[in-house]
């Protein structure tokens, strides 16, 4: 009975043993984050408009590259945990933030400026960033991700569904980083000294429609009016719903592009080395994200549950940034080179310009 006893405990124990160390992993990057998140709270730093999110995969990657040796090889799984499965859930839970209400209120047009934005810069930027800036197809769509949807937000979910390497996400998030920082100062500039000229619905449109990061619209909205902030945030939030049909036709193109390699493979002409067996998958958490903007919009939640699930998303997905930088070397990023940040450039000149145009467009026309 003893033996058999032991026997059966063996297994257990190792699977104990190695969820431990998963559990600790976990933990540090959840330590991690929270530290992050008192840093992200000192005015200076929230006066610049840099959200949890942002400072944490910055000090990841400083962590990672810097002290990485500090951390038992033996959390890596943890690590890589809350880099993966956990901003899944994080980005589901983002949809109690829009309703379906507040996206009717900017009606038709704001509904075309969102999507002309959305598509035109993931189409057009992701052919460039490959064409022009000899980028390869997954750095060039989460940069161009990154800036069409919704920022870090869309990038790691881009990341998630394309699986592709930590370190091509920290190179689509420093765009955001560094363009949508430069907008809360340059957008409302450019209004006061009349270069730009906008009413107010016109400057919610322009904002909403071309700013990075949600805090980086409010920063730059607030500094014109509360009613220019308004608009803009439920615009915004509109790029942010439509997450969710991006991710679904991302996943069906890539399942028949794998299909294409494969029967390529087959004909014994040459297939790419990244070819891999993918089926069509509808993104999960997307439609959690989707589910979760209805339930917000039919106030099935109080609103104070709501508060308290946005507060908590806003920690999962500031753990899952930390996470990513973690998993980030500066080696990876440099191989990028320059040829990143001007793909990051040019598409930032174009949501100036081409925003500002769609914008014009939308308010004569529509």
């Amino acid at each position: 009975m003893n033996s058999a006893t032991s026997t059966s405990g063996a297994p257990t124990a190792g699977w104990l043993r190695a969820h431990r160390s998963e559990l600790n992993g976990f933990l540090f990057v959840a330590l991690f984050a929270a530290a992050v998140t008192q840093i992200a709270a000192i005015p200076a730093i929230s006066g610049l408009g840099l959200s949890p999110l942002i400072i944490g995969i910055a000090a990841g990657v400083l962590y990672g590259n810097a002290v990485r040796e500090a951390m038992p090889e033996s959390w890596a799984a943890g690590v890589n945990f809350a880099a993966r499965r956990l901003l899944r859930i994080a980005v589901a839970f983002y949809g109690l933030r829009i309703s379906f209400q507040e996206i009717a209120t900017v009606g038709v047009q704001g509904f075309a400026v969102s999507a002309s934005i959305v598509v035109v810069t993931l189409v057009a930027g992701t052919w460039i960033g490959t064409r022009v800036f000899k980028l390869d197809r997954e750095e060039a769509l989460l940069t161009a991700a990154g800036s069409a949807i919704c920022g870090a937000a869309a990038v790691l979910a881009f990341e998630s569904t394309l699986q592709s390497k930590p370190h091509k996400s920290a190179i689509a998030v420093g765009t955001v980083v560094l363009f949508g920082t430069l907008s809360m100062f340059l957008y409302p500039a450019l209004i006061r000294i009349g270069f730009v000229h906008l009413d107010t619905i016109g400057t919610g449109l322009f904002f909403g429609g071309t700013i990075h990061e949600v805090a980086q619209v409010v920063g730059a909205a607030s500094a014109v009016s509360p009613e220019a902030t308004h608009i803009a945030t439920i615009v915004k939030m509109t790029r942010v719903l439509m997450l969710v049909p991006v991710l679904l036709v991302l996943t069906v193109w890539l399942a028949r592009r794998d299909a294409v390699q494969r029967t390529a493979s087959h004909d014994g002409t040459h297939a790419p080395a990244d070819a891999v067996k993918r089926t069509i998958a509808v993104p999960w958490f997307a439609l959690g994200f989707l589910a979760l903007v209805g339930v917000n919009s039919l106030h099935l939640l109080p609103d104070a549950a709501v508060h308290t699930l946005n507060t908590l998303d806003t920690f999962a997905l500031t753990m899952a940034m930390t996470a990513l930088g973690i998993e980030t070397r500066f080696a990876q990023i440099r191989q990028a080179g320059p040829r990143a940040l001007f793909f990051g450039l040019s598409l930032y000149v174009w949501l100036i310009a081409g925003g500002l145009g769609i914008t014009y467009l939308a308010q004569h026309l529509l």
